[in-house]
């Protein structure tokens, strides 16, 4: 019953018109079409980026959009240098992803690193925590405890 898997063959001789319907936005009415690992490796999908993500840092997404926002389609030199003097609390964590998502980039896919711009770079909600504080008359209020994925895409200029 599982996924039947194409042939080498097939997916270099087809490889422009996969690529193109694997990146396309489909219909709210499709289904997105998936390839398995060893198809995407044999079409070279994902060889022209460099990411990077953490999940469950312990900062709230709405104050870690708020830096992400500064670096957004800046090269990465620059974005380094935006982070490494912006005083949020949420600067040292994506300055450490900045520099996973080039070594990544560089080590991994032979990108040239002075070329290198955040393609996109996104914060979404991770688990929160959920925790009481006692108040008056025996009841008790929630206090949530906001945890953040973050993750950072870098591509080559052209």
């Amino acid at each position: 019953m599982g996924k039947k898997v194409l042939s080498k063959e097939f997916l270099l001789e087809n490889r422009e018109s996969l690529i193109a319907d694997y990146y396309a936005t489909p219909p709210a009415h499709k289904r997105v079409k998936h390839l398995t690992k060893k198809e995407r490796k044999v079409l070279g999908i994902g060889k022209d980026r460099g990411t990077a993500s953490v999940k469950n840092i312990r900062i709230a997404p709405r104050k870690v959009k708020i830096v992400l926002d500064l670096i957004r389609g800046k090269n990465v030199n620059e974005a380094k240098a935006i982070l490494r003097y912006t005083p949020k609390g949420a600067s040292p964590v994506l300055l450490k992803l900045v520099e996973s998502a080039e070594a990544n980039a560089v080590n991994n896919n032979e990108l040239d690193s002075s070329s290198l711009y955040v393609a996109e770079c996104y914060a979404n909600q991770g688990l929160v925590y959920k925790r009481i504080i006692p108040r008056g008359k025996g009841s008790a209020a929630r206090i949530n405890k906001r945890t953040t994925n973050i993750t950072v895409v870098l591509k080559e200029r052209d």
